[in-house]
């Protein structure tokens, strides 16, 4: 297969000579001429124009810094829509907008070109690795036919919905990650302010009950079975950890402002009368608030986690 690659930035280079490696016959264009000699030393071919590359190719790679750059590289005066041929698939690995890859697969779609979102996860050691999580957006069935040419450069595909599916599921990844990380550091900046030694502490927390599964692992036993009786951990014992968590921080000047807005969703749930519930139960409050009812039975949580 002929494939083009287009951004050969930190992520763009480590992807493209996966799939030169792959054995694919690899076209590669970036603004940056000097970044395409290790590509082209590794038996790649140079483009001098998006459109040049789009012309000889059977399946384009975009790898852009955002949604303003792919939907140029898209729709621009002699972009990719303006030279690839009718039939081809163009795989945009862009973190992007939802609603830029839709206004752009509506007019690709127009030109008979298969657009997919496909971000990926993984940084960029895991793309020169190949150990990336790739979240696909588009047609099911056009995914079936040429979706493979993705395990070149992850080992996670995933095909998560329609189009603009991919980027709602990184953004959503990449939220909960950011939000995640910041806890993180809040709860350690108290520890170590407390007393305890970074390392000590550190090895502390890998040991505990979250520190041994996998982070979102966990909201699957209760959050998204809606199943919080009887508590495994019952919301009135969880909020008087969290008020002496915060008295303590407190007491030695440490902000804590993510863990004043959870001591809030808490109270919150407690003056509903579900402090005996599962301290997962507050979670409910933000489905409340988006208007979205979550509900997966114990099959459905197994069969994803069976996927590893």
């Amino acid at each position: 297969m002929k494939v083009g690659f287009i951004g050969l930035g930190g992520m763009g280079s480590g992807m493209a000579h996966n799939l030169r490696r792959a054995g694919h016959e690899l076209v590669v264009h970036d603004l940056n001429r000097a970044s395409g000699t290790p590509l082209e030393e590794a038996g790649a071919t140079w483009s001098d124009s998006v459109a040049d590359l789009a012309r000889s190719v059977d399946v384009v790679f975009t790898s852009l810094p955002g949604p303003v750059e792919m939907r140029q590289v898209g729709l621009g005066k002699e972009g990719l829509l303006s030279a690839l041929r009718p039939g081809s698939v163009w795989f945009d690995l862009t973190t992007n907008s939802p609603a830029v890859v839709r206004e752009v697969h509506e007019a690709s779609r127009k030109h008979d070109i298969e657009l997919f979102d496909a971000p990926v996860s993984g940084g960029p050691k895991g793309a020169r690795s190949g150990k990336l999580a790739i979240y696909v957006g588009g047609d099911r069935q056009a995914f079936d036919r040429h979706g493979a040419v993705l395990d070149a450069i992850g080992d996670q595909v995933l095909h998560v919905g329609e189009i603009g599916a991919g980027n709602t599921a990184k953004l959503v990844h990449n939220c909960g990650s950011m939000i995640i990380r910041m806890a993180i550091s809040e709860v350690f900046t108290l520890g170590v302010k407390a007393g305890v030694e970074p390392a000590a502490l550190w090895h502390a927390m890998r040991q505990g009950a979250i520190g041994r599964s996998r982070t979102f692992d966990r909201v699957g036993d209760r959050y998204l079975q809606e199943a919080f009786d009887p508590p495994s951990f019952a919301l009135l014992l969880a909020d008087k950890d969290l008020r002496l968590a915060l008295e303590l921080a407190e007491q030695l000047d440490v902000p804590m402002r993510s863990a004043q807005l959870v001591r809030e969703d808490f109270q919150e749930a407690l003056e509903r009368g579900w402090g005996g519930r599962d301290s997962q139960t507050p979670l409910l409050l933000q489905n409340e608030r988006a208007g979205v009812a979550i509900k997966l039975s114990p099959d459905e949580v197994r069969a994803v986690l069976d996927q590893g």
